[in-house]
């Protein structure tokens, strides 16, 4: 065993551990240390390669701290992940790299691995399935990147769409006509929007056509051209769907589909297109498949405590039924 020390202050201490010391634990189980401060200096305990690595991530997330950044938990374990994989370099860039600016000027930046390789995939490639659990950011880094493409002039219009089906609800029951049944359901797509362009200039650009939001069924029978395409929700479409979807793809166009495969709401024994898509189109060039984890949710640490104890309880189920 080796001791490393680091000469901290309160505040970056306090930084570092984060709220009741949940960083520290982070750190500790991911890089098998003791974390200890005594007297103006962090102790690092361990075996001196990981004690090393410690060393490196902790004067990384201190740089971080010290430029503004909030040490949270996603950032923490992205660190960890980083060092771990020998790029303890990437600790910074992934924190001061934007991938998109808001109306407001707020940098909008990638939080995790996962969310920095889904930010290039999209960049690299013409379709991309992003999937993942709710809070890893798959529908609003998909927004910010068409915003950032159109204000580049790499596309004429941004289109958003979702299959108009969520948690057993039935759209008949809602008062009136198709647009209005659904605009609940787009509403984080809206939100997005705004944000990233600003109240003014979004219900301008919707006005004008160049922003259009609309249900699944209202993309049949077109060719969608130099635009950049998102699906939301894709978990929730029929093959049918997927297959019509997929094929409005036109010249000039990028399409993202972003949904979470353990949330399915489609009648009992309809298959998911997500799903039929993901297993069809592995490894056509061109398109590339995203997997985002608990480990990239950046909502309140809850989610995340939450989305894990949903998947222990279908693991468990799983292992009752077999």
């Amino acid at each position: 065993m080796t001791t490393i020390d680091i000469d901290i202050s309160s505040d970056g201490l306090k930084a570092l551990f984060g709220t009741l010391d949940e960083n520290a634990r982070l750190i500790e189980k991911g890089l098998r240390v003791s974390l200890k401060p005594e007297d103006g200096a962090l102790k690092i305990i361990g075996e001196p390669e990981d004690a090393a690595r410690c060393e490196t991530l902790v004067r990384n997330l201190l740089s971080l701290s010290g430029q503004g950044y909030e040490l949270d938990r996603a950032r923490v374990l992205s660190a960890v992940d980083l060092v771990l994989m020998d790029k303890p370099d990437d600790i910074i860039s992934l924190s001061v790299d934007a991938v998109a600016v808001t109306a407001k000027g707020k940098q909008i930046k990638a939080k995790s691995i996962g969310q920095r390789n889904y930010v290039r995939a999209i960049k690299r490639h013409t379709l991309v399935f992003g999937v993942g659990p709710a809070g890893t950011g798959k529908t609003y880094l998909a927004v910010a990147l068409a915003v950032m493409a159109f204000k580049a002039g790499e596309a004429d219009k941004i289109i958003l769409t979702r299959p108009a089906i969520e948690a057993g609800e039935k759209l008949g029951f809602l008062p009136g006509d198709l647009q209005m049944k659904v605009d609940p359901y787009l509403r984080p797509l809206y939100d997005a929007l705004q944000e990233m362009f600003g109240i003014d200039s979004y219900l301008k650009l919707i006005e004008r056509g160049i922003i259009e939001i609309a249900p699944l069924a209202y993309m049949r029978g077109r060719t969608l051209s130099r635009s950049f395409i998102i699906l939301d929700e894709a978990q929730n479409t029929t093959n049918e769907q997927m297959k019509m979807f997929l094929t409005r793809l036109g010249e000039g166009s990028k399409a993202v589909v972003t949904g979470d495969v353990t949330q399915v709401d489609l009648p009992e024994g309809k298959k998911s297109g997500l799903n039929e898509a993901i297993r069809i189109l592995k490894g056509i060039d061109g398109i590339d498949i995203c997997r985002l984890t608990d480990r990239d949710i950046v909502r309140h640490e809850l989610v995340q405590r939450i989305v894990l104890a949903y998947e222990r309880a279908e693991h468990r189920r799983g292992d009752n039924n077999r």
